[in-house]
């Protein structure tokens, strides 16, 4: 791994941790759709930053998820709970962006906030304990 993988990785983790913050604002703002979108791209930001570290990427999101789970969730990299969260939250999101009447409750909102969180917590713990 050289320089730009590291840097990369970096970028998009601090582009997680900042998406994370507009994601707070919405819920503060009781923007939860909005929320609800954010948290699932703050976690895909975190996962894309394990993904640069091997130069690995792809342009459609279900690739990168694909990707992620096979060689990361499947191979004890990251415990299985990261995997579900991705899944619920790329749902979520889907559910929320998509579907002309989702309604997005508060209560649903902060699990949201609460699974985003865990994803980027684990993952960065793992690029710490790899010395990235």
């Amino acid at each position: 791994m050289d320089n730009k993988e590291k840097d990369l990785c970096h970028y998009r983790i601090d582009s997680a941790l900042e998406t994370m913050e507009t994601a707070k604002w919405c819920v503060e703002s009781e923007h939860y759709k909005d929320a609800i979108n954010r948290c699932y791209y703050a976690a895909f930001y975190a996962v894309k930053a394990v993904l640069a570290l091997e130069g690995v990427d792809f342009k459609r999101h279900k690739d990168v998820v694909a990707y992620f789970n096979q060689n990361y969730i499947a191979t004890d990299k990251f415990p299985r709970e990261v995997g579900k969260k991705l899944a619920n939250l790329q749902r979520k999101r889907e559910n929320s962006d998509y579907d002309d009447f989702f309604i997005a409750s508060l209560e649903e909102t902060e699990k949201q906030l609460e699974s985003a969180e865990y994803i980027i917590v684990e993952i960065r713990k793992y690029i710490k304990d790899n010395g990235i």
